[in-house]
């Protein structure tokens, strides 16, 4: 795990070594243990490169060191990331005559490239973004792992490219500002992050998850190498003898080769069943206790100590524990939004900076439960969407008379069956999905949002197919697509790396994805039922408090703040006479939002939330 960043740039240019400094210092924190940079010009002499590599030292502590080469250096790399099947990588290209000099996953790359070309990421199973100077070719090489797990921005500017882990080190570039991008904060409204490729920053973008960039010769050229299984229909096929067996072979593998390591590791634990089975998992594949690591609230109703220290004791983990105050994360809320580069979509960004804070004093990397919602379908949503078609066949009368205004008025503990009732109303798949995650309808957003709606195309299956697909699988295509790689994973890189800590997920092996696709929707969702492969491979290994506990998320109480200790510190942030985007807003309608949810008649904690850490990061940035 590390930092990379980089640029091909037209030449003359004097300042290279320089920039790429800055570049690197601006993302220092993802590797303190070293530096590398390359700095070389084409063959043709009109193009500078410079690639730089700060360094998380995780395998093969004594010769991993980055740009790394093959034997006559005329291909680099840099790269951010863990290449899980490297050992049996490394066996193939040695028997294909390759010759190795480290021990390192990193050089993999290097010579599968060489044997391979392009075509070497279809070999690769982990997360990965990196670059490849192929001086051969006179080539730039770029790539991202399937799920985008690893992140990798880019910058087409003066003539030239850039790229790196981060955008802070695109901005270090001279010449290169921060300036918003008034469409992208439209989405943001809408998603609560925003949906790649775009970011809030003009002229930066996202490469693709599952995708690749070539420089040659001034051309740019991008490619998608994956899409997940679930955008297309199911093809039948006869199932293994035990699909849940397989299932648990598979997510065992999974963890198992994560465990490996040169330093120190552990595992976040929350008490969920996601982070349970791992540590479970994880139990099975070492003789020494598996380090644990959980965070709670000072308020005990959003505290799941208690659960993720009955699984320590059950597994006689080495088990820490962490609590989170308010005064925490006010205090913490413009230091993350720096470390994201973004608004902090999710409140549960603090507590995990935090426990990422208080893990790195121990161990060097964690393994986590994060994506098994989107790959095996553990949200209420997922039982719901499925029922959108029949409750958009009932009479439009009925619906908006009578169902909808009675569900509206019952109390917030009813709040899945109202947001339910909401979103199956919307007909439109491109609004219905990001609204699943309490942001705003299109006619929510133009009642709030004083700002006018870009004019442009938009992809109304958002990429996931539409017909022969079932309704499961679509949803699950659009977790996968957007709100994993563009909110989730990265939420979950810049938090652990914030404080230097690598964090790997089994269930989001792009290999056990593609088993549990091959099911039928059945083994993912049965009835109410979520992750029902999951909860059924369990059995065995987990108490069965765990297996039925209903779907809680990492709730931070956030609710009950804007009430309270944060109401003044939000109404300063949106509508105080500092405020940088109370513009954005019609101001009679953000007043109506304040009001609603400081008198406890609605719950619009997500909303206030994400207009919060939108103000904190115009304040950050612009």
């Amino acid at each position: 795990m590390c930092g990379i960043a980089g640029f091909v740039v037209p030449s003359p240019n004097l300042d290279t070594l320089a920039q790429l400094a800055l570049m690197g210092q601006a993302i220092a924190h993802r590797g303190p243990d070293d530096t590398g940079i390359l700095d070389v010009v084409s063959s043709d002499e009109r193009y500078r490169v410079g690639l730089v590599h700060r360094r998380l030292s995780i395998i093969d502590l004594a010769t991993g060191h980055q740009p790394l080469g093959n034997a006559d250096g005329s291909v680099q790399v840099i790269f951010n990331g863990e290449i899980y099947n490297f050992q049996s990588l490394r066996e193939e290209l040695i028997a294909l005559g390759h010759i190795f000099k480290t021990a390192s996953d990193t050089e993999t790359i290097v010579h599968a490239y060489v044997q391979w070309g392009e075509e070497c990421v279809r070999h690769f199973r982990g997360m990965f973004a990196f670059a490849i100077w192929d001086a051969r070719h006179d080539r730039l090489f770029i790539a991202r792992d399937p799920f985008g797990k690893k992140p990798l921005f880019l910058c087409e500017h003066a003539g030239g490219l850039l790229f790196a882990s981060e955008i802070k080190a695109l901005l270090a570039v001279p010449g290169v500002a921060a300036e918003a991008d008034e469409a992208a904060i439209w989405d943001y409204f809408a998603y609560r992050y925003v949906p790649g490729p775009a970011t809030l920053f003009q002229g930066i973008r996202k490469l693709a998850p599952g995708s690749t960039l070539t420089w040659e010769n001034g051309v740019l050229r991008e490619q998608v190498y994956f899409t997940p299984a679930d955008s297309r229909p199911r093809v039948a096929a006869p199932l293994p003898a035990d699909p849940v067996a397989t299932f648990l072979d598979k997510l065992d593998e999974s963890v198992r080769i994560r465990m490996i390591s040169d330093v120190p590791f552990g595992a976040f634990l929350s008490g969920g069943i996601d982070s349970s089975a791992v540590v479970a998992l994880m139990s099975r594949h070492t003789e020494l206790p598996v380090k644990t690591f959980s965070v709670g609230f000072k308020e005990g109703g959003f505290s799941e100590l208690a659960y993720a220290a009955d699984i320590a004791r059950q597994f006689s983990t080495e088990h820490h524990e962490l609590e989170v105050s308010v005064d925490q994360v006010i205090a913490l809320l413009p230091d993350l939004v720096r470390f994201r580069d973004a608004p902090v979509a999710e409140p549960s960004d603090i507590p995990i900076y935090l426990l990422a804070k208080e893990s790195r004093k121990t161990v060097k990397m964690v393994l986590t439960g994060e994506g098994s919602d989107e790959i095996l379908g553990g949200y209420p949503k997922h039982v719901y969407e499925r029922y959108a078609g029949n409750y958009q066949m009932l009479p439009g009368l009925l619906r908006r008379s009578l169902i909808e205004p009675a569900i509206g008025a019952l109390p917030y503990r009813f709040r899945r069956a109202k947001t339910a009732i909401v979103n199956l109303g919307l007909e439109a798949f491109d609004e219905r999905m990001p609204r699943w995650f309490g942001m705003m309808s299109d006619q929510e957003r133009a009642r709030l949002v004083a700002m006018p709606a870009p004019v442009r195309q938009r992809d109304p299956s958002l990429g996931c197919g539409s017909a022969g697909n079932s309704a499961l699988r679509r949803i699950l295509c659009f977790d996968q697509l957007s709100w994993l790689p563009d909110n989730l994973l990265e939420r979950g890189d810049r938090m652990t790396m914030a404080a230097s800590l690598e964090a790997r997920m089994p269930f989001m092996d792009h290999e056990l994805a593609a088993y549990v696709s091959s099911l039928p929707d059945e083994y993912r969702v049965r009835g109410r039922t979520t992750k029902w492969i999951l909860r059924e491979a369990m059995k065995q290994l987990l108490p069965q408090a765990i297996l039925e506990r209903p779907k809680v998320g990492f709730r931070v109480p956030v609710n009950e703040w804007f009430r309270g200790p944060m109401k003044d510190y939000l109404y300063e942030h949106l509508t105080g006479t500092d405020s940088r985007t109370r513009h954005y807003y019609h101001a009679a309608a953000l007043q109506q939002v304040l009001a609603e949810h400081v008198a406890g008649r609605q719950n619009h904690e997500k909303l206030l939330w994400s207009l919060l850490t939108l103000e904190i990061w115009h304040r950050q940035y612009l």
